[in-house]
């Protein structure tokens, strides 16, 4: 039986062709089979188009941002490869439904705030990665220290505002996590804390100001 082999990384992956030669035929070293039979030379063409449609295989799974492995390329050739879900597809049908709960199970600002998240992590991918999506099996414990170093950075979010996006962002992978589209949490490692904000005391104008104010709301003149 023919098997092919592929070694994506120094990783393999095999399956059959379906045909059977005799071992003493096989030329290893050239990846074909001897012999100048017309049923040879059909089957060495069959192994140069297998080997040709891996390659496209290998392209088209880079074109489309996803992993290639030797599993991969092996399912993707086979056709029983799942398409990876991507990304911002997962935040916006998330988004999608939070807005539909607006006024029943979420507040108007919560379902604002998880805009905002999406749209930064939007500009990050595109001003950081040059992508307009990635797959949400690509996201890894680098991925995450990167957006919140550009949240910090790049939108020039305080700490805590910061922390505040990525924990929205945490909760899109942790819909991914269980519903299968990945098989690693890349937020278990990730651990982050809210800063405790001194705040000054208010001076006596301000407090003087805030009173007359306060006045004014109820009704009374000064």
């Amino acid at each position: 039986m023919i098997y092919i082999r592929i070694t994506v990384n120094g990783k393999r992956s095999e399956f059959s062709t379906g045909r059977k030669i005799y071992p003493n035929t096989w030329d290893a070293t050239n990846g074909k089979v001897l012999g100048f039979s017309q049923e040879v030379r059909q089957l060495n063409s069959q192994l140069m188009k297998i080997r040709t449609d891996l390659f496209r295989h290998a392209d088209k799974l880079k074109d489309k941002g996803r992993p290639l492995t030797a599993v991969s390329l092996k399912n993707s050739y086979l056709g029983v490869d799942k398409p990876s879900k991507m990304l911002l597809e997962i935040f916006q049908e998330h988004n999608d439904r939070v807005e539909k709960l607006v006024g029943k199970d979420f507040a108007p600002g919560t379902a604002e705030r998880y805009k905002t998240a999406k749209s930064h992590l939007a500009e990050y991918l595109q001003n950081e990665l040059r992508k307009k999506d990635i797959p949400v099996v690509d996201v890894d414990h680098s991925f995450i220290s990167g957006f919140e170093y550009y949240l910090k950075t790049k939108r020039k979010c305080s700490h805590n505002t910061a922390i505040k996006y990525v924990v929205n962002f945490k909760k899109i992978i942790r819909i991914a996590y269980a519903n299968g589209w990945i098989k690693t949490d890349p937020f278990a490692n990730w651990k982050a804390r809210l800063k405790t904000v001194e705040r000054e005391f208010l001076t006596d104008e301000e407090l003087q100001r805030l009173t007359i104010i306060l006045l004014q709301m109820s009704g009374w003149s000064m």
